[in-house]
């Protein structure tokens, strides 16, 4: 697999491009538990895929929470800021695959489930917004992963053949909206997905641990 078979590289941005899962985890837990609700065991697994728009539905629906859609989303963004800015380090090695993109004139874009603001929030804090010519949020997109709807328009935006794109995912949902967008996908190691490394390693077209072995040989 080379880096100059591809016009474009896409990626998802937590657990993919940066090491955020576990925040998630815990900022669902603590929202929660502000409403007096313990989180079931099997919620992060429930939610997998779900753009950020659709889970705040499914969170008010599944728990029966009084705010609206867009005051939990509110919620969470505030939540997430600061562990955005501070906590949140980019996967090993991502930094150098960058740079080969750029060298090698790879477009490259963001096709998250998350928020829009959270997203430039903490390309902003590593310095590498600017890198990205294309940056789709789950806000954007009606139908979240496994539906292949973000990595459509961000290919399209980048003037890319989704034949031509090479995407990094660390989710089973985010791997089969890449590959039902008809783009090649490497399945990236994240602590929160190892439950499902088997069923990755099938459904993608090669897994990494980290990004340090990616390289065009």
């Amino acid at each position: 697999m080379k880096l100059n078979d591809y016009e474009a590289v896409i990626f998802d941005l937590d657990g993919s491009l940066v090491d955020s899962m576990w925040m998630w985890k815990a900022i669902d837990i603590e929202y929660l538990a502000g409403h007096g609700i313990e989180a079931p065991s099997t919620l992060q697994k429930d939610i997998g895929g779900r753009s950020f728009v659709e889970t705040a539905v499914y969170f008010k629906e599944r728990f029966n929470l009084k705010d609206s859609v867009e005051k939990i989303g509110d919620d969470w963004n505030k939540m997430a800021w600061d562990k955005y800015t501070s906590e949140v380090p980019l996967k090993e090695g991502v930094s150098d695959l960058l740079e080969k993109c750029e060298e090698n004139g790879i477009k490259l874009g963001i096709a998250s489930s998350n928020s829009t603001e959270l997203i430039k929030q903490v390309l902003s804090s590593h310095g590498i917004m600017d890198k990205f010519q294309s940056i789709k949020s789950g806000t954007q997109v009606v139908k979240g992963k496994p539906a292949p709807d973000i990595y459509l328009t961000v290919a399209d935006e980048l003037g890319a053949e989704p034949s031509k794109c090479l995407v990094f995912e660390d989710l089973v949902d985010g791997i089969k909206a890449a590959k039902n967008a008809g783009m090649t996908v490497v399945a990236v190691s994240d602590d929160y997905s190892r439950h499902s490394d088997d069923l990755k390693k099938e459904l993608a077209d090669d897994y990494i641990e980290d990004y340090w072995g990616f390289t065009e040989e």
